[in-house]
């Protein structure tokens, strides 16, 4: 256990509980919470009471990371109603569907609006769904319904972003949060504006009861900067003692609610618990990652003394066993030579081309080709067996669905924040039931965070 542990020995009551559609984006909810100085603990699994006491005594919130993003519709069906009511029966006075902040998704592949159709049939009583998404903290703002995002010094609208209007999977055409969430649900969508969320607490509030009396099924908050940011905290936590508790968003709701309850002194206005951490010799790093934010991660780690192996997923599909061994015998090579070994698949859009991988699927008989979990659940083979054997002290993994799959083939129980590396990137203390796993110190990023010299302040701790 981290610092937390010690500083609160006794079980306190449950603020939240949270659903990430990805892994890497319930790290980035685990790192706001910790940021605000409010112990949280983030599982694979809708952790069991007996787990929470004996092993999570001191948390105040905790997350459960899926793979919503990458599920389609039926698939969410089957997935989410579980989930959602395994939380709801937490005692957590909040339910959160925690998503992208580039709000990631499509009619097919990680529905958003179906997550919601779903929450909303398990919470009995609850009309509607309140939908925040912008996050000053990572740069992603949300303005009269517009989704923006940074791209380098830059800020641009999500249908212009570099990356996510080209996205592999779910390419954002739309920058209007409503119609692009429209096509993916039958509910009607009101908006609270940053006009609307300006002034006193309780005009603001009134506001917000004249769009409820319209009887809408998602409310989206508009997300500009931190003063509405708190402000549409406020709203949020009034609304759960009403008995609103489901609500969709990205980390912003963490960032929201957590200015508020400080606020209000529902928390101890405490320090951060995240604090830097020894820097290493040698770690391993697996990226599974398409985005060009991530090349450039791994080209400058590249030139800075880690040492490349690179992975051809369509090597999978023929020999997976053979191909698993050859690129654990490389990695094993730069670890006894007294290196990093960083295993990757792709450099950006170079040398992976994911439409001719998923024909190579097809042809070898799978009936509904997903890359990233052939990607993902192999590196994580080649991973559990790497940690198994050399017992590495620390680990990065890049990529959203990546970092879910390769936390699951290591046996990971649940992880705490320790060190801020970058927005949306934290490294982490993993509990796990897999040899190596307990104690292991862990990175996990989604392809678009971090800087160029991620993979370097992992190693260094900073």
């Amino acid at each position: 256990m981290n610092g937390a542990s010690e500083r609160r020995p006794t079980l306190e009551p449950l603020l939240m509980a949270y659903y990430g559609d990805d892994f890497t984006g319930t790290t980035d909810s685990l790192e706001a919470l910790a940021a605000a100085g409010i112990p949280a603990a983030m599982f694979l699994e809708p952790p069991s009471a007996s787990l929470l006491r004996e092993r999570f005594p001191h948390i105040r919130a905790f997350g459960v990371a899926g793979v919503g993003r990458s599920l389609s519709p039926s698939e969410m069906a089957r997935e989410l109603p579980p989930t959602f009511e395994a939380l709801s029966r937490s005692g957590a006075p909040i339910v959160h569907y925690k998503l992208c902040s580039t709000f990631d998704s499509s009619p097919q592949l990680g529905s958003i609006g179906k997550a919601i159709d779903l929450a909303l049939e398990t919470f009995d009583g609850q009309s509607y769904a309140p939908l925040l998404v912008g996050v000053p903290q990572l740069r992603r703002y949300t303005v009269f319904g517009q989704h923006f995002a940074a791209f380098g010094a830059d800020v641009v609208r999500l249908d212009r972003h570099p990356t996510m209007s080209a996205h592999p999977a779910t390419p954002m055409d739309e920058a209007d949060l409503r119609l692009h969430l429209a096509k993916q649900t039958d509910k009607r969508i009101a908006l609270l504006s940053i006009l609307d969320l300006d002034g006193p607490p309780e005009s603001v509030a009134q506001t917000f009861d004249a769009k409820l009396a319209d009887n809408p099924g998602i409310v989206l908050f508009d997300v500009l900067d931190e003063a509405r940011l708190r402000g549409a905290g406020r709203l949020l936590a009034r609304e759960a003692r009403r008995g609103v508790r489901f609500v969709a968003g990205s980390s912003g709701v963490q960032y929201a609610l957590a200015a508020h309850w400080r606020e209000t002194g529902e928390v101890e206005t405490a320090a951060s618990l995240l604090r830097p951490s020894e820097p290493v010799d040698q770690l391993l790093a697996v990226s599974g990652s398409c985005s060009p934010v991530t090349e450039s991660q791994i080209r400058h780690a590249l030139s800075s003394g880690f040492t490349g192996v690179r992975v051809h997923p369509e090597s999978f599909l023929s020999d997976a066993e053979g191909a698993r061994a050859a690129i654990l015998s490389q990695a094993e090579d730069v670890w006894r030579a007294g290196g990093s070994p960083l295993l990757y698949t792709a450099l950006g859009g170079e040398g992976l081309d994911v439409g001719e991988l998923k024909r190579l699927m097809r042809e070898a008989g799978i009936v509904s080709p997903d890359t990233g979990r052939l990607i993902g659940e192999q590196l994580g083979k080649v991973a559990r067996t790497f940690v198994e054997r050399w017992r590495p002290r620390r680990m990065i993994v890049a990529g959203g669905d990546t970092s879910g799959y390769v936390a699951r083939e290591l046996g990971i129980l649940g992880l705490e924040c320790l060190t801020p590396i970058a927005p949306g990137g934290p490294l982490c203390l993993a509990h796990g039931a897999g040899p190596g796993a307990d104690g292991l110190e862990l990175a996990l990023k989604g392809g678009q965070v971090g800087q160029d010299d991620y993979f370097e302040r992992v190693q260094l701790g900073r």
